[in-house]
């Protein structure tokens, strides 16, 4: 074969080559770009998940778990500027905690875009619950999976009658917190469709804490048989939220959000002991 032939063979095999890898390369892009997993994972530039209140392993009594129970979010963000900061009395003022691990199928990933491709820019939100029960069988209960969609549940966190802070499921997940469910606001209602199967809910944006129900009102539903809740639910609470840059006025109850009918807690919650309490914990930073 001469030489002029055998090089016209190799240029030829050559060019084959690189076309075929043209082909691979552009029908890779192609399906990162079509993936509709992307599209629904947690966007950074949507809502900052650093709003909401952050783990802080602040017990003196367990500081051997501040290293190996830390729930560090994956998602790297630039922080918002903060509007508030916390007050010496946060400081002062150590709850105990415990961390409780949620069967996965009862959390899941907040949503970039709801069913119809729209993209989500709902500012985060807190919703109050109590537990019905005992904090030990709402915490059973989220460890159980749930292959029923409709019976999946879970908190963020959890406040215990004696205080303690449990912390479920990581802020910059999606807890199954209200099912039917808007936000009213004066500029309209927020809620926010992610399963065509389910109602339109507050979860893609909420954040999930529950006080405990005292003994006395188990399976209760009304006002006079419900004793309410301890000075130390409500302290532990207040520093709880107080770790937000949630304002006040996008700090709702389960009962206001419900569009079920059916949902009443918290049960005789002192919204003014609150407040009072978290301006304790928290203020407006100086400019």
């Amino acid at each position: 074969m001469r030489f002029k032939d055998w090089a016209t063979r190799v240029l030829l095999i050559s060019l084959m080559f690189i076309a075929l890898i043209v082909v691979l390369l552009t029908g890779r892009a192609t399906k990162l770009q079509n993936n509709p997993t992307t599209s629904h994972t947690s966007n950074p530039q949507i809502t900052a998940w650093s709003q909401y209140p952050q783990a802080q392993f602040q017990s003196a009594k367990e500081p051997e778990k501040k290293s190996q129970n830390v729930i560090k979010s994956p998602v790297k963000i630039n922080k918002p500027v903060a509007k508030y900061v916390t007050t010496q009395a946060f400081a002062q003022y150590r709850p105990n905690y415990q961390v409780a691990s949620v069967d996965p199928s009862n959390y899941g990933e907040r949503y970039a875009q709801d069913i119809n491709g729209i993209p989500l820019n709902n500012q985060p939100i807190i919703v109050l619950h109590e537990t019905g029960y005992s904090a030990s069988s709402a915490i059973n209960f989220f460890q159980v999976a749930h292959d029923d969609e409709s019976v999946q549940a879970s908190y963020h966190a959890l406040i215990k009658l004696d205080g303690t802070v449990v912390y479920l499921v990581p802020p910059e997940k999606r807890a199954f917190g209200a099912a039917n469910s808007v936000f009213e606001t004066p500029e309209g209602v927020e809620t926010v469709q992610t399963n065509p199967n389910l109602p339109a809910s507050v979860n893609n944006f909420a954040y999930h804490v529950s006080l405990e129900t005292p003994p006395d009102s188990y399976n209760g539903s009304s006002q006079q048989t419900h004793s309410g809740y301890t000075e130390a639910q409500y302290n532990s609470l207040a520093w709880l939220i107080a770790q937000s840059q949630v304002p006040d006025d996008r700090i709702t109850t389960h009962h206001l959000v419900d569009r079920s009918g059916k949902k009443v807690d918290p049960i005789n919650f002192d919204g003014n002991k609150f407040l009072s309490l978290l301006n304790t914990y928290r203020e407006v930073k100086p400019i």
